[in-house]
């Protein structure tokens, strides 16, 4: 970008500010609402949430997530340890001593507008146009998630490292209580999910040692690049759906839950439960078709490859789910593309919660 098109960038956002500081009602509903911090934490599984959209409140969020992981912690593995502590009742909790929710809801520390206006050159990158479109806000979304993603990783392996010698092995790896201490299909995967044969798709070179990068995989195996793991997630599908025990998927065992899956990963926002059967059968049998590679009416792990990603929808997936969400409420336009000034006039679309709690995004991220 010129150093003509900067100072044209530069004093646009100094007269947004300008009108919104010197306006009689000043931003709107900025007033009537206060950002919270969220806790996105449990010990035993965590549900998918929507990625924090500042990088600040995300750093807030995740010094809160630590202190509370910390404290769980101790009283699952090491109760003596809090028995014994003199005065453990007393210690604060992370957000008494840090004042988190009292600083964002101070405009004299914590400016939503001035934070979007600092925000805005950074997604607003390819190209930088003055305008962010939802190829933009995806990345941007991604990156924040990816960032979120790899900490609890980072704290995951230094549960589970025993040595630390920077690996995990499959003897130090212990599986989540959840794991443990239910049935089978609690939570749509059997203990299979976490045995030596995920363990060993998940290690890329071989070592029988899982790194950073392969004990990230391990826990969220949608994202991972790796295709032993990709390979691994189509046979776990064939073995969950395969009721006859035939090694592979009918159409049957296909059409009652896989074809469900896929079409509300390719049609957003449908529901299916007013539509018959038998209404979905045809196109349920062409994708069937095309997947059948060798025409035996029969689908097997191989042939699940090219629609894995639907039934596991990775981080990128939810990252432009919710761009897509945000950019509905905030394009005042509608020309598909949010500028600076969209964003200023609908802050709490990109500082609250994301979905509303009636919509169900609780199928992803299997391990968190």
């Amino acid at each position: 970008m010129g150093k003509a098109s900067v100072i044209i960038y530069i004093a646009i956002a100094l007269l947004i500010i300008f009108l919104i500081s010197h306006s009689p009602k000043g931003p709107k509903n900025h007033r009537h609402r206060r950002l919270k911090i969220r806790s996105t934490f449990t010990f035993d599984k965590q549900q998918h949430e929507p990625v924090v959209f500042d990088p600040l409140i995300a750093d807030m969020e995740r010094r809160r997530e630590d202190k509370e992981w910390e404290k769980r912690y101790l009283e699952h593995a090491h109760k003596e340890f809090i028995e014994e502590a003199p005065g453990a009742e007393a210690q604060p909790e992370w957000e008494d001593f840090m004042n988190a929710e009292d600083y964002l809801n101070d405009e004299e520390r914590f400016n939503i507008s001035n934070r979007l206006v600092l925000l805005f050159p950074k997604i607003d990158v390819d190209p930088t146009d003055g305008f962010v479109t939802e190829r933009e806000l995806t990345g941007w979304n991604l990156q924040q998630s990816e960032r979120d993603v790899m900490h609890r990783t980072e704290r995951d392996m230094e549960l589970h490292d025993k040595n630390r010698d920077g690996f995990v092995s499959f003897a130090e790896y212990e599986p989540p209580s959840w794991v443990r201490h239910s049935d089978n299909a609690s939570f749509g995967y059997d203990m299979g999910w976490w045995k030596e044969e995920h363990f060993n798709a998940s290690d890329a070179d071989g070592d029988g040692l899982l790194n950073r990068t392969e004990f990230n995989d391990f826990l969220h195996p949608a994202d991972s690049n790796n295709p032993k793991l990709i390979r691994w997630l189509c046979r776990e599908e064939v073995r969950e759906r395969d009721t006859d025990k035939d090694g592979k998927i009918n159409f049957k065992e296909f059409f009652h839950g896989l074809f469900d899956m896929v079409r509300n990963y390719d049609e957003e926002g449908h529901n299916s439960s007013h539509l018959a059967d038998g209404s979905m059968e045809a196109p349920a049998e062409r994708l069937f078709s095309k997947l059948d590679q060798d025409g035996d009416g029969l689908l097997s792990d191989e042939e699940l490859l090219p629609i894995i990603g639907k039934l596991h929808p990775s981080e990128r997936y939810y990252a432009k789910q919710q761009a897509d969400y945000i950019i509905s409420q905030a394009d005042t336009d509608k020309d598909g593309r949010l500028t600076l000034a969209e964003m200023i006039d609908s802050p709490y679309v990109f500082y609250s919660a994301i979905f509303n709690d009636e919509d169900d995004y609780d199928y992803h991220d299997e391990f968190r």
